[in-house]
């Protein structure tokens, strides 16, 4: 009895193993049947197809797409996070810097007001700011006159001084010449009709600025002039506004010394000055409102 079963169940597990071997062969000549079908049709069936199988693949694609654009999400987070503690750290630093120096800048603004209230100086004046952008420039001169987009209606008159946009500390650029309601021309260093009463620091000479012998476009130059015969002017001191002719406040920078020589037989000096303000590629500038 136990010899019919197991002969039963091996004649059993054979037919199996034949129905399966005859589903392979099966399944491999309908995929070469497929397979030359697709070589048969034209090309646009099989530009299509193809697409109705990548279709089915699409939303796997997605998803792992998807997992790998969640997770370079993540990292970049987590770095940007790390950078901004960073920043923040550094920026505490800076703050804590500023907070130092506004400290010493308070207590040398009531230092100077004692010592002005002691010789009888009158105070100095406060000024505004006012941002213009640079809209025209004079086609008979690259960089002797420029247009700026404020005028009369901004608060604007003749005479201004006119800055580079570095901050409200910038550097000298030139002054309104003439206005009008939404624009002004402005004339810079350079020019002819403009004369800068200048002070070298830290010598305290005293000179004017005036266009330089070989023009305003060379390597951005201007000459300051009148200085005294046996002057100790040197290059590299800084020049600024002196303050005399109620046109500029005093302390304004201009430009810096590149080298000096005497004229008139020794009884001045002239100096040659590279200019701070790069005057060719303005595009703003700051207006001085008193």
């Amino acid at each position: 009895m136990v010899e019919r079963q197991s002969a039963g169940l091996a004649s059993e597990r054979g037919r199996k193993g034949e129905m399966f071997k005859r589903t392979h062969y099966i399944a491999l000549i309908l995929a070469v049947l497929g397979v030359a079908v697709i070589f048969k049709l034209p090309a646009r069936t099989v530009g299509r197809l193809k697409l109705a199988i990548s279709g089915l693949y699409l939303p796997f694609f997605g998803l792992t797409g998807s997992a790998h654009e969640l997770a370079d999400k993540t990292g970049n987070a987590l770095l940007s996070k790390q950078e901004l503690l960073r920043r923040n750290q550094q920026l505490r630093r800076e703050n804590q810097q500023l907070r130092f120096q506004l400290q010493q800048l308070e207590e040398a603004w009531r230092e100077n007001g004692r010592l002005r209230q002691q010789l009888a100086w009158p105070k100095p004046a406060h000024w505004n700011f006012r941002l213009a952008r640079v809209i025209g420039r004079d086609p008979a001169n690259w960089w002797r006159s420029i247009q700026i987009d404020a005028g009369a209606r901004d608060g604007l008159r003749p005479n201004l001084p006119v800055l580079t946009s570095d901050g409200l500390t910038g550097n000298l650029v030139g002054r309104i010449q003439t206005l009008g309601e939404t624009r002004s021309q402005v004339i810079l260093l350079g020019d002819p009709n403009l004369r800068v009463a200048a002070q070298v620091l830290p010598t305290a000479e005293t000179g004017v600025i005036f266009p330089d012998a070989t023009g305003p476009s060379e390597n951005n130059m201007v000459q300051l002039g009148f200085l005294p015969g046996n002057s100790s002017v040197r290059p590299g001191q800084m020049v600024v506004t002196w303050g005399e002719g109620g046109v500029f406040p005093a302390g304004l920078p201009i430009g810096k010394i590149v080298d000096t020589r005497s004229k008139d037989f020794g009884v001045s000096t002239e100096a040659r000055v590279q200019l701070l303000a790069n005057l060719s590629s303005l595009e703003e500038v700051w207006v001085k409102l008193p």
